[in-house]
């Protein structure tokens, strides 16, 4: 039996990475899947085709999760598709990196609406559909970055820490309703975004603080999703999981 048979997930940025990876894993597990990406359209196209070869429903849609707007339309495009919205991982983000005397505004803004307003638009849009079906898993994605705190990532930082302060009180909020909410932290992990993890000295600094002496791949978050989504983890809720090698102890 799949875990996630008949499930309706979707995932945020999705296109590339961790979150190409939790699409995939969830559509092996029976979800079935609806995904956001916002550049390339054939590399949604091409992810859509492979969910789809694994014998799922699956649907790419061009969509900035840090517009409310945008986000609505997803929402009611998917429960009118779907049926309805059994999981959202919130994993759309990006980093705008610099010290913060010389970060401007804008850079500050940007970073806040994709990686932080972006988890409440989602998650207020989905909880309607999971209340009325009295169940759901929200699954929003944080960074050890937001536990620890790094030197010229203050920005950053700041929305993946406010991530965890938001998922645990809405966990407290929706829990009556048997509507999960937990928060997921990864470490070093090797994608597009962590280019500078290969990159020469730099990487074995990095990986010398590693307990497991070894980066995570974009599988290794998508696993601990997998679990959250599931009933695997139906006692679980207003939590953060640190997907980290053991960094963050």
């Amino acid at each position: 039996m799949k875990l996630l048979n008949n499930k309706v997930a979707i995932v945020t940025g999705a296109s590339r990475g961790i979150g190409e990876a939790i699409a995939l894993k969830f559509a092996e597990e029976g979800a079935n899947v609806a995904f956001t990406y916002v550049s390339s359209d054939e590399k949604a196209k091409a992810l859509e085709a492979r969910l789809i070869e694994k014998g799922v429903k699956a649907k790419a849609y061009k969509s900035n999760a840090g517009i409310f707007e945008d986000c609505e339309a997803l929402v009611n495009d998917v429960v009118k598709e779907f049926g309805t919205v059994d999981i959202c991982v919130n994993n759309a983000g990006i980093s705008k990196d610099n010290l913060l005397l010389r970060m401007s505004q804008e850079q500050w803004d940007e970073v806040m609406d994709v990686n932080l307003k972006s988890v409440f638009n989602m998650t207020k849009l989905v909880m309607r559909p999971m209340m009325k079906a009295k169940s759901g898993s929200i699954i929003n994605m944080s960074s050890i970055i937001g536990m620890k705190g790094n030197a010229g990532q203050s920005s950053y930082a700041a929305s993946k820490a406010g991530i965890i302060g938001f998922s645990k009180s809405i966990a407290q909020e929706i829990g009556s309703r048997n509507i999960r909410v937990n928060a997921v932290a990864p470490g070093f992990v090797e994608t597009d975004m962590t280019h500078y993890l290969k990159d020469g000295e730099g990487a074995k600094v990095y990986l010398d603080k590693i307990p497991l002496g070894k980066f995570g791949s974009p599988e290794d978050i998508a696993n601990v999703c997998l679990f959250l989504a599931s009933d695997l983890s139906a006692y679980v809720t207003g939590q953060v999981l640190s997907v980290c090698g053991g960094l963050n102890t």
